[in-house]
């Protein structure tokens, strides 16, 4: 059969390579599913049409790349804008799957080159440099290919490449070589917070240790990172105490490819998310969605920390 022959519906097989690639770009879940789906209308109307298409994978590769570029250069001025702190909206395995959650299928595969830290790192990127980057270091397209997906000349590529590469260099984060090490901490970090144990879990925070907020200013968070393993401890044990109090209850889950944790409300309701960057042990980061917007693919969110007069202190 020849490819003129065949529909989109033919062509599903490929939806995760272009989910992968339009999430790393964004750092969005919906954004992404909606480049995706335009993508394949795209296709559709192009096999309607009579048109060429050599290549169905090539082509919704550069659509969905180009796609993408797009997104970026128009949501520039609005990320600019955002209120606090930016974090990609979480993308999460090993807790309940509501409904609304995205198919497993669809998901991008977990690792590091998917974690929050790495994609927040990404925002350092021009959106041309961040599709080269990406299209060669995590998907590993040649250049010959990369400069056909974004329309750049091959030795144009190299050099846009070069240029990302020396920027992600600088600022790249470290993560546990081994997953069961990884676990091994997230369980003792979590255990000791529910716990109320502040020796325990300051045996489990690098010195430098950070942690990030994402209310969008729309969910309570504090809008500048919290630094240093005493100020992380107590503002998380004061956190889970007063959601204790609240019955708000976290269940563990990989997010983003990195141990962390999605929390309900009594109702069953996404209240935040927690990732975790751990390295030689230690927890590094702890970064928390609490912007509801970012939350609803995981299914119906809580308001129960929704920000009506402030930040947390």
């Amino acid at each position: 059969m020849r490819v003129q022959d065949m529909g989109a519906a033919d062509y599903l097989q490929f939806r995760p390579l272009m989910f992968s690639i339009a999430y790393r770009m964004t750092g969005s879940v919906s954004d992404a599913e909606d480049i995706v789906q335009e993508a394949f209308l795209r296709l559709t109307r192009a096999l309607r049409d009579g048109a060429r298409v050599t290549s169905p994978k090539a082509y919704l590769a550069t659509v969905t790349t180009r796609l993408a570029i797009s997104h970026l250069r128009s949501a520039r001025v609005r990320r600019e804008a955002y209120v606090g702190a930016w974090l990609p909206e979480p993308i999460v395995e090993g807790g309940p799957a509501p409904a609304t959650a995205p198919d497993p299928a669809e998901r991008a595969e977990m690792s590091d080159s998917l974690s929050m830290a790495f994609l927040v790192l990404l925002e350092s990127l021009t959106p041309t440099e961040r599709a080269v980057f990406l299209l060669h270091e995590v998907f590993s397209y040649d250049y010959a290919e990369v400069a056909e997906i974004t329309g750049k000349s091959e030795p144009n590529c190299r050099q846009i490449f070069a240029r990302a590469r020396h920027h992600i260099d600088e600022g790249k984060p470290r993560f546990e070589a081994s997953r069961e090490q990884r676990d091994e901490v997230a369980r003792r970090f979590f255990d000791a917070i529910d716990g109320g144990d502040l020796g325990s879990l300051l045996n489990l925070l690098a010195p430098d240790v950070v942690m990030i907020g994402d209310g969008g200013g729309k969910g309570q968070a504090v809008r500048e990172p919290t630094h240093g393993a005493e100020r992380v401890a107590r503002f998380l044990l004061g956190l889970f105490r007063r959601a204790h109090k609240d019955g708000t209850y976290a269940v563990p889950a990989l997010v983003n490819g990195q141990p962390g944790a999605v929390a309900y409300d009594p109702e069953g309701r996404v209240a935040s998310v927690f990732a975790l960057d751990i390295a030689d042990g230690l927890v590094q980061a702890v970064r928390s969605v609490v912007n509801p917007d970012k939350l609803q693919h995981l299914g119906p969110t809580s308001d129960m920390y929704l920000r009506p007069d402030g930040d947390l202190p």
